[in-house]
């Protein structure tokens, strides 16, 4: 082992044993919220934003109507859509309206983006009338605790924000499935560890909390800036410009399934657009930080071709497999039953398939590879 391949594999090594004390800082800390004991129920605002969900909104619809809280306003945000949404959604309004849950329907007739999502964001953040805004999307199924769950984690007075798990079903056993639900878990794990060590810049916007009053000292939602990954905008906004602080909470009974692409390309688009967010974060130390990690990741990989003629350079893809065993045990250890369908051998060739996968996602996100999301250029 050469000096600088050495320092490559405890740099890289002893920086995921930090981000392992991240997961267990942000776990213990989440363990303290769930104990706290509610004072009064805290008015939740709920926005969705929707786009012909039509197909796949109803067990998102079923898991809002058995949630184990009762001051709620829904705001659903209907963006252009020509199927049933529409209908599905005033039914549902009927069903769901009743003492203090609300359920609104904004209805988009023009959407000037450039973000059509953020956008419609927008639109639904004007209509607000909580303390506590949560976040969520059309294809995703809610635990009965999910709010509950999220307002007590916001209620230790100083946190702007919370970022929940969400981890994506697996309705197949093919390589395309498992593949995105270990890359989910791996990203979530990461999300929650740089938070524990005060990195805060990622997380899933369809699993999300923010504190009214932490918009409101920014000028509100506008303040965000345009970006393909809104949620990490909206984090940190929140975590740079505001005195509160971005947690992640972990725990079975705020955590958020959704739903897996269909196909490679769609995925690879998917992971391609979050890869971007991170490496052009408009938060400088989320943009450092990420492309780091990624160029580490990336420099271990790309050196296996050359491991014949050069093997003094080993230490480089070793490290990056020692960190994924740390990446893989934090991800278990937080997805409860999420990854279940993952046997052991799937486990171990996703731990090796990952780290290929990622080097290939920051190699086309440097080369401007171009790749297009919902009709635009991402």
């Amino acid at each position: 082992m050469t000096t600088l391949t050495g320092l490559f594999f405890t740099i890289f090594v002893g920086l995921h044993l930090v981000l392992m004390l991240g997961v267990f800082l942000e776990y213990r800390r989440s363990q303290s919220a769930k104990a706290i004991e509610k004072q009064r129920t805290i008015p939740v605002s709920i926005i969705i934003p929707v786009h012909n969900e039509a197909f796949r909104i109803k067990p998102l619809l079923q898991s809002l109507l058995s949630q184990n809280y009762s001051s709620i306003q829904l705001i659903f945000v209907d963006d252009r859509s020509t199927d049933e949404t529409g209908q599905l959604l005033s039914d549902f309004s009927k069903q769901f309206t009743r003492g203090n849950r609300t359920c609104h329907i904004l209805t988009l007739t023009e959407n000037t983006g450039p973000n059509y999502k953020q956008f419609g964001l927008l639109q639904g953040y004007k209509m607000v009338t909580g303390e506590l805004i949560l976040l969520t999307d059309a294809d995703c199924e809610l635990p009965s605790t999910w709010v509950s769950g999220m307002v007590r984690r916001m209620m230790v007075e100083d946190t702007g924000l919370i970022i929940g798990p969400v981890f994506k079903f697996i309705p197949k056993t093919s390589f395309l499935y498992k593949t995105q639900a270990f890359d989910h878990a791996i990203r979530f794990m990461y999300a929650a560890a740089s938070t524990g060590i005060g990195f805060a810049g990622a997380g899933f916007g369809n699993n999300m909390a923010v504190r009214k009053s932490a918009l409101e000292s920014v000028h509100g939602y506008q303040a965000v800036p345009p970006s393909v990954t809104e949620d990490a905008a909206l984090i940190s906004l929140i975590a740079v410009k505001t005195p509160f602080k971005v947690r992640a909470g972990l725990g079975a009974d705020i955590l958020v399934m959704t739903e897996a692409e269909k196909t490679w390309k769609q995925f690879i688009i998917q992971a391609v657009r979050w890869t971007k967010g991170g490496i052009f974060s408009p938060d400088l130390a989320t943009r450092i930080a990420f492309s780091i990690l990624m160029g580490m990741i990336s420099l271990g990989i790309l050196t296996l071709p050359f491991l014949l003629v050069l093997p003094e350079l080993w230490s480089l893809p070793f490290a990056v497999f020692c960190a994924m065993l740390m990446n893989t045990s934090a991800a278990l250890a937080i997805s409860g039953d999420a990854l279940k369908p993952l046997g052991p051998l799937d486990i171990f060739i996703q731990l090796l398939f990952t780290p290929v996968l990622n080097t290939l996602l920051t190699l086309m996100t440097w080369f401007r590879v171009p790749i297009y999301w919902k009709g635009k250029k991402v």
